[in-house]
């Protein structure tokens, strides 16, 4: 059967009538019943590691909508944990994580062999999702992109402009780098359990990838991704895998094939038509609908949604937003749009 799923036939360089269609961070707080299980499991990380109930709200937007494809449930920030990082969520403000900037502290991390002891709910979450998912839903497991992850291990949390990772590369080459190495491995093999557990594709999230200028973005975001697509291909070479890096402009040009990614996702910073020309020739696309159009709705959310429709019908496409949907988004909204693609 598995063959015959919309989002592998796009991944495989399919052209559809029909784009299928998923949604990035698709479960979460924008929906009550999410809300309901999150308060259920008493905060976030609980969440992410109570393997019935992660499956649970990952299970809850393809019940709602019937999305041609679920995203596990788990956060980007779980891998530093499992390495040996403290994490804990602010509650209005976000994650923190204790800061990785010395050769003291890098070295103190574990190894990537030692992860799955913390991850191996993870890995539950997505066996039980391979059982419950309908035959027709594709399963996508993730993982962020080692600059991305990197940012945060730097900086003890998110950051408008990455400064304090774009401090360390500069003042300490040989930290930074050790950073990015321990993350790229670390992910491989993370993400290599996420499919043998039953993913069917997975998705590298480079959310930080457009702070990254010249040279750096070749060396810091472009080569990690080559190496873990590599690796990954070697192991599970039917798996296909989706990479976004975020705000990359210009870079997006070539990224598949540098890399060896079976799917660019692109952000909303860039118009449908110039992916379709630049981007789209090397393969299967995902994106681009602002995310706002979930808050605002109306004629402007269907008069983009068709746009963007058909500027990426001449070609493999996979309908998704330009980055995650947020939580003061309606859930008519998300309706509103699946109905649109579907009757484009």
């Amino acid at each position: 059967m598995s063959e015959q799923k919309k989002i592998l036939r796009a991944l495989a360089g399919e052209t559809l009538e029909t784009p299928p269609i998923w949604m990035m961070r698709q479960a979460g707080r924008y929906l009550p019943e999410y809300r309901a299980t999150r308060a259920q499991a008493g905060d976030f990380l609980s969440l992410c590691y109570n393997s019935e109930l992660a499956a649970e709200v990952t299970l809850q937007p393809i019940r709602r909508y019937g999305f041609d494809a679920a995203i596990l449930f788990a956060d980007i920030l779980l891998l530093p944990q499992a390495l040996g990082a403290d994490l804990w969520f602010v509650t209005g403000e976000g994650p923190r994580l204790s800061t990785t900037t010395t050769a003291d502290q890098l070295a103190a991390l574990k190894d990537k062999d030692a992860i799955h002891e913390v991850l191996n709910p993870i890995y539950d979450t997505v066996g039980i999702l391979s059982r419950e998912l309908p035959k027709e839903t594709t399963l996508i497991g993730f993982a962020g992109a080692p600059w991305t992850v990197a940012t945060y291990m730097i900086a003890g949390r998110g950051t408008k402009d990455q400064g304090p990772a774009h401090a360390l590369k500069a003042e300490n080459r040989a930290v930074f780098e050790g950073i990015i190495d321990l993350l790229t491995v670390s992910t491989i093999e993370y993400l290599s359990k996420q499919i043998e557990a039953g993913a069917e594709v997975v998705k590298l999230f480079d959310s930080w990838a457009g702070s990254l200028k010249g040279e750096d973005f070749n060396r810091y975001a472009l080569e990690p991704a080559k190496k873990i697509i590599a690796a990954l291909k070697e192991r599970h070479p039917d798996t296909p895998i989706i990479a976004f890096p975020r705000e990359a402009g210009d870079n997006y040009i070539g990224f598949a094939k540098a890399t060896g990614a079976d799917c660019v996702a692109v952000d909303n910073s860039v118009a449908a038509e110039w992916v379709a020309e630049h981007v789209q020739p090397d393969g299967c696309v995902q994106g681009n609908l602002a995310s706002r159009h979930m808050v605002t709705g109306g004629q402007a959310l269907v008069d983009d949604t068709r746009r963007i429709v058909k500027a990426l019908s001449g070609g493999p496409h996979i309908f998704n937003l330009g980055h995650g949907i947020t939580p003061d988004a309606d859930p008519e909204n998300v309706q509103l749009m699946i109905e649109t693609v579907r009757e484009a």
